[in-house]
């Protein structure tokens, strides 16, 4: 079958690597389980959203959905990160079922909730949602790649048609290019800008691995990864099944819902947000010991989200809808 049919039943049917108790936690780290630090920048997105809104004055509670939710340890960790008082109707949107110790604050759900004012969170997410793989054949067609589910064996199947043909076309073109592939990223399209329409008024912040058109990788980037390393992606349930995204598109595909968009790396934008990685000075050492450790430490954690080459490498697409509040069009971070 194609690899986007085959990744949805082994990601996400019965059994599904997404769906077993142990969680993504126990086979990849991210941003979230690198350093608490990334909690607590998405605290403050969250009150710069909130501030934006109007505040408690004009906002009582200020929503915040985080879709592809794990076992909630983005939402645990961003709820103990807020300044006390606050009120937060949290979300967690995941396929998976609610975590038998998930703070009771926390609404479980298997969609995003419709009619947010706040901040809707993608952290990982779009690189799981399930897409179609493209190869160009010697005479340079673009044509579906079909998987065998058992053991990864891959062939080329019928030329690429209709709406992901016009996608190739536009966002990743494949024409003339014998053997160079692609993921057809439409799906992904339509994912975030369903999620961008759930926003009455607020921020949405995609955060995940990406490429740009014009820097797209030849062969694509589809792969597998299980307990910790990188494998070979066989669609059995066995490993995640994941794919670099074009933000670029997903930008493009939501522009309408949207008065502001931006495009950063992970390092600029948690720069805006104080999380620079940026070594204490030496002379604080001296003064006060206990804190100059306590400031290394929490520098090691912040270089780790801000690295070239790894985490700070990673793509926030930040797309605001209608603010109350301002004419102008800030970005929340």
């Amino acid at each position: 079958m194609g690899w986007r049919a085959a990744t949805e039943r082994a990601l996400y049917g019965p059994g599904g690597f997404y769906l077993r108790p142990e969680g993504p936690a126990a086979h990849f780290r991210t941003s979230v389980h690198a350093s608490p630090l990334f909690a607590g920048a998405v605290a403050r997105v969250l009150m710069r959203t909130y501030e934006d809104l109007g505040g408690p004055s004009r906002l009582p509670v200020i929503d915040l959905v985080d879709i592809g939710a794990g076992r909630g340890e983005l939402l645990t960790g961003v709820l103990a990160a807020l300044p006390p008082g606050v009120g937060v109707r949290a979300y967690g949107v995941e396929k998976a079922p609610r975590p038998a110790a998930l703070d009771h604050r926390i609404e479980w759900c298997a969609e995003p909730p419709k009619g947010v004012s706040g901040l809707v969170f993608a952290n990982e997410w779009l690189d799981n949602v399930p897409v179609d793989v493209a190869e160009a054949d010697e005479d340079g067609v673009p044509r579906l790649v079909e998987v065998r589910t058992s053991d990864g064996t891959q062939r080329l199947g019928p030329p690429v048609s209709g709406a992901d043909a016009r996608w190739l076309e536009r966002w990743w073109p494949l024409a003339g290019h014998p053997g160079h592939r692609a993921e057809i990223g439409r799906p992904r399209d339509e994912a975030w800008a369903s999620a961008v329409g759930t926003l009455d008024a607020g921020l949405a912040v995609a955060v995940d691995y990406a490429h740009a058109l014009g820097s797209r990788p030849p062969f694509g980037t589809l792969s597998g990864f299980a307990g910790g390393r990188e494998v070979r992606a066989v669609p059995d349930g066995s490993c995640d099944v994941t794919a670099h995204v074009a933000l670029d598109a997903c930008a493009e595909a939501a522009r309408s819902l949207a008065v502001h968009t931006e495009l950063l790396t992970q390092r600029e934008a948690l720069g805006r947000l104080g999380v620079s990685g940026t070594r204490p000075p030496l002379t604080l050492a001296s003064s006060d010991p206990t804190a100059y450790v306590r400031a290394l430490s929490g520098a090691g954690e912040a270089a780790e989200l801000v690295q070239r080459g790894g985490l700070g490498d990673f793509g926030w697409l930040m797309q605001r809808t209608y603010s109350p509040s301002r004419t102008s069009s800030a970005s929340g971070v």
